[in-house]
């Protein structure tokens, strides 16, 4: 089996090369494992490379060393190959995926408790032929993520600071509500203003909001957040819940979560749509559940859904 580390050398706020460079030398010295490194030159490369090495056929293990947005292109390299199986090690700014994971979040700092865990398949989002890992989100939350790079460099700002910073500029400077025609596991198409709908599959985004803390990774159920048009006075009033899980203590008749298996969503403006922190635009959003669609290994005795909540 080989050991492959795809690392992203512009992750993160210092270079991290030399220490993943170690640890694959550490695996193959201490085990005898059969290690690699690749390093990523271009946006979509670490999909490209995953891809080549789970269409080889051959048992590989791959190591997505960044951050989210590398282990998203990863995830879109291997998913659906079962002869391939994916991790990570957090070298990037943001890391909300490993969040899932509570207190085992730590553990995947370093491949010598990643080599030998447990293998388990995730559910995944499948959104206009893309996968999502986490939560695929339309609307002002995808907005704000288009543009939190612009609020990403000093180092106060980062994290979930620069995502409140990115608020401010799409909550003055545009309305907050878009005029959607949304269907939701085939229902009548019903249009409206809507200020955002995402789909979750796990509970963390945006540098730490946490907005539907009962979602579970490999339970094949997905569950749609859909906040209605709203007031700016009334999104002040929202984020604050939002943001730490108590969407069931806001008013149903703005924000509303139920299990969903596909959300369609058509407008007459771009939609922008971001998937695991990474954004497009398109006038039409299909997103849907792929059901134990990668393969994920971590630290033994590791739950994706450590964090989750009893409440189903």
């Amino acid at each position: 089996m080989k050991h492959v580390f795809i690392v992203n050398p512009k992750a993160g706020k210092k270079d991290q090369r030399s220490r993943i460079y170690e640890m694959a030398d550490a695996l193959r010295d201490h085990h005898g494992l059969d290690c690699a490194v690749m390093l990523t030159d271009r946006p979509g490369g670490a999909t490209d490379m995953a891809r080549a090495l789970a269409e080889s056929g051959e048992a590989v293990r791959i190591y997505a060393c960044g951050g989210d947005g590398t282990v998203h292109e990863v995830v879109n390299g291997i998913a659906g190959f079962p002869n391939a199986a994916m991790t990570c090690i957090p070298i990037g700014t943001g890391n909300d995926f490993l969040k899932n994971f509570g207190a085992d979040m730590e553990k995947f700092n370093d491949a010598e408790n990643l080599w030998d865990g447990d293998v388990m398949p995730l559910d995944l989002i499948e959104c206009n032929g893309r996968f999502c890992l986490t939560i695929a989100c339309n609307g002002i939350d995808a907005r704000v993520a288009e543009s939190v790079h612009n609020f990403s460099g000093p180092a106060w700002l980062s994290g979930q600071g620069a995502y409140i910073a990115s608020i401010i500029p799409n909550f003055f400077g545009s309305p907050i509500s878009r005029r959607w025609t949304v269907s939701i596991d085939g229902s009548a198409p019903m249009t409206d203003e809507f200020a955002l709908i995402s789909l979750c599959n796990g509970r963390y985004y945006g540098g730490g909001f946490f907005p539907v803390p009962e979602a579970r990774m490999n339970d094949g159920v997905l569950h749609a957040l859909v906040i209605r048009k709203v007031t700016r006075a009334e999104f002040v009033r929202l984020i604050g819940p939002y943001s730490k899980g108590k969407h069931k203590e806001l008013p149903p008749r703005l924000v509303q979560v139920m299990p969903a298996k596909e959300i369609r969503i058509t407008a007459e403006e771009d939609i922008v749509t971001c998937l695991d922190g990474e954004c497009s635009r398109s006038r039409e959003v299909v997103m849907g559940l792929s059901d134990k669609k990668v393969q994920f290994f971590g630290p033994k005795g590791c739950d994706p859904n450590a964090t989750a909540s009893p409440a189903r």
